[in-house]
């Protein structure tokens, strides 16, 4: 048996995302920019495609522009947001346990001379609307934070920002990073007065190499990545078609957020409720995490040991973000947590389609790891 745990670094792709790649390589492989017959109908797929995402977010589908990832979406937004705000201010709001993509963003605007605010969330892994209150001002330009946190799970109250800055009296642009948020819950950015906001396929089982960028109306950024001048300027390059189309169609195929929400939150509760009993495991999540994603630390068991010995008994999880690899987490250090737990944390994260005896097996896979690796 097997039990895939590793659903916030990828997810297996739906056969609806499978046989809409597969048709479009087959059938519709044009150019979608190619003024012939072929062109056109990779044009129709891309614009259908657009509408579905579109219809997702309850947006108008010019407001939304595909990205080659999420990467590449949260690159466009920040620098894109920056370059077009920059003479109103100087300063950014974000946090301190934001995915690399808009972490290393924020250091190379930091060393550019911008003055880059990081808010660092509570032991338990959340950041309060007063953290932001007290952080946003009249010089901020740009607030960006993660809908959902990639490694614990916190889901930030980026349905509120938007409130103080107005409030504070501030220019700023808000950017979300929804990659982990999106079709998990219903984040529909209009309402939040989301300025920006990003999102990726591979997350949502359909295929790497797709994602999109939400950009509201009256928002002008300037493009990031320059070329041919695909996406109406915002993201040049060829559209991933065969991508795009597995995109739409998984999105179609999780139209219902809130059953699954609903099946994976009781799923979540059980493998709480068991990890808890097993003796040296500590929860890191927030009790207010989104179920889909949980952090703990196994006993005095370093994480990639852990990981490795869980991987050849066929438990796939990890040791934080897959775009982090070797070295300590910064979400688990912006915490607080001891050195020690944070040493020997893993992410046991979920989708839809996780089962009961998935989540069984993995509990006696974790009791064997600590039974016979943890120092005596």
């Amino acid at each position: 048996m097997e039990a895939y745990l590793d659903n916030s670094a990828t997810t297996k792709p739906c056969k609806r995302a499978c046989e809409a790649a597969l048709r479009t390589m087959e059938n519709d492989f044009g150019n979608p920019s190619s003024l012939h017959k072929k062109g056109f109908d990779a044009m129709q797929i891309l614009e259908s495609a657009r509408g579905v995402i579109a219809k997702s977010l309850g947006v108008d589908p010019e407001r939304i522009f595909f990205t080659p990832s999420g990467t590449v979406a949260n690159n466009t937004a920040i620098f894109g947001a920056v370059e077009l705000m920059k003479r109103k201010g100087n300063k950014i709001v974000t946090t301190a346990f934001e995915h690399p993509s808009v972490a290393r963003c924020m250091d190379k605007l930091e060393q550019s001379g911008f003055e880059v605010v990081r808010i660092a969330p509570d032991e338990s892994g959340n950041i309060s609307e007063e953290a932001f209150q007290n952080a946003i001002d009249e010089k901020t330009v740009l607030v960006s934070l993660m809908a959902v946190n990639n490694e614990v799970g916190t889901v930030l109250p980026f349905d509120k920002i938007k409130r103080i800055i107005k409030r504070k009296k501030s220019p700023a642009l808000l950017h979300v990073d929804c990659v982990q948020g999106y079709m998990k819950l219903p984040v529909k950015p209009e309402r939040c007065g989301i300025d920006l906001m990003s999102v990726s396929a591979h997350k949502i089982h359909a295929l790497k190499g797709s994602g999109a960028l939400y950009i509201a109306n009256g928002v002008r950024i300037k493009p990031y990545v320059l070329g041919g001048g695909q996406e109406n300027n915002i993201c040049s390059g060829t559209q991933a078609m065969p991508n795009i189309a597995a995109f739409s169609a998984a999105v179609e195929e999780l139209a219902d957020i809130e059953k699954r929400l609903e099946k994976v939150t009781s799923l979540n509760e059980y493998f709480k409720s068991e990890l808890e009993k097993i003796d040296g495991v500590k929860i890191n999540s927030p009790d207010n995490a989104l179920p889909y994603i949980i952090n703990a630390s196994i006993g005095a068991v370093p994480s990639q040991v852990s990981v490795n010995y869980l991987s050849s008994r066929g438990v796939y999880v990890s040791a934080g973000s897959a775009c982090s690899k070797g070295h300590r987490s910064d979400v688990l250090v912006s915490m607080g947590l001891s050195p020690e737990r944070i040493d020997s944390a893993i992410r046991l994260s979920m989708s839809y389609e996780t089962t009961k005896e998935e989540i069984d097996y993995a509990l006696s896979a974790i009791k064997s790891c600590l039974s016979e690796l943890s120092k005596k």
